[in-house]
């Protein structure tokens, strides 16, 4: 009897032909699987949480605009998720028009306020007298633009918009920043991490204890004596009162090994909260490279040396 395997959804920021939706497309797990379009990022971890989607893709961090506010926030606040890999999705834009459009016809631009900012040089050149009028997304400034509900001649968005709406390209590549890249991470609810490959990035969100002098570099030291670089740490605001921050942190390596794992424990006994959001492999599958004397066998004989004294045993 052919076994029936259960059917996934996943969640991403809609509706089609969005960069959400492209990251979602370098998911193997998830070709030919339900697919949920949701309009923001609470939404997409909700049904998560709830029991909607098995996972949910998410923007966490862009290039050119830095951190995703609104993840990196959510993520703090909402227990139960767990970060099992990262994607990452060029961003250029393209300048779309109803079929039959000229370019010297547009004078009102659609665009979400962010994809408006990365293309303000191209805009500046091609188009100096245009208006901007904001959209809710990528994709939804072409959307209102068809549909009437946007008083435009244009729209700028993704470029895989065109796949799913009937529209003239009126030009292409008009971002300013030809290397802009966006990183997408994949949330589940919490689970075991993904077997170590070698090339491994561990998420995690952590609070100071105080505001004294120096405790920012306490906490960097918990990394830095146990050789883990740190490919990302952003401070966002508790939001309690004025002065108080947690850390997004991007650490190299995974939690299986024991530098980050005594790592980890080090933060734990400082920190007063401290977020696990993941260990996970990298996007560009880059191995991670660090000292030999902080490889897992020094950990392990250092361990197995201080249990030695501990038990009495006479020294080899």
């Amino acid at each position: 009897m052919k076994r029936v395997t259960a059917r996934r959804t996943y969640s991403y920021l809609g509706p089609a032909g969005t960069f959400t939706e492209a990251a979602l497309d370098q998911v193997a797990d998830a070709r030919g699987q339900d697919r949920r379009a949701v309009h923001n990022v609470g939404e997409a971890l909700a049904d998560v949480l709830e029991g909607r989607s098995d996972a949910a893709m998410i923007a966490i961090e862009n290039s050119i605009e830095g951190g995703v506010s609104t993840t990196q926030d959510a993520l703090a606040t909402l227990p139960g998720l767990r970060i099992v890999g990262e994607y990452l999705v060029p961003v250029n834009f393209v300048l779309v028009a109803p079929r039959g459009t000229a370019l010297s016809h547009v004078q009102v631009i659609a665009a979400h306020p962010v994809a408006y900012a990365q293309c303000h040089g191209w805009l500046g050149t091609h188009l100096p007298t245009h208006s901007h009028v904001p959209a809710a997304s990528n994709v939804a400034s072409a959307i209102g633009m068809l549909d009437g509900s946007l008083p435009v001649q244009a729209a700028i968005a993704a470029p895989g918009v065109v796949k799913h709406l009937d529209v003239d390209v009126l030009a292409e590549g008009i971002g300013d920043n030809a290397q802009a890249v966006t990183r997408f991470v994949l949330v589940t609810r919490t689970t075991t991490a993904p077997a170590p490959t070698g090339a491994d990035k561990t998420s995690l969100i952590v609070e100071l204890p105080n505001d004294h002098p120096g405790s920012l570099l306490e906490m960097l030291e918990q990394f830095s004596t146990r050789g883990i670089n740190l490919s990302l740490i952003q401070s966002r605001p508790i939001g309690d009162e004025l002065g108080r921050y947690r850390f997004v942190i991007d650490a190299d390596g995974h939690i299986e090994h024991e530098r980050m794992a005594d790592a980890l424990l080090g933060i734990r006994r400082f920190s007063p909260r401290v977020v696990f959001l993941g260990s996970y492999p990298r996007a560009d599958r880059q191995i991670v490279q660090y000292p030999e004397r902080y490889s897992d066998e020094i950990f392990v004989e250092a361990r197995d040396w201080l249990r030695a004294i501990l038990s009495g045993e006479p020294e080899a």
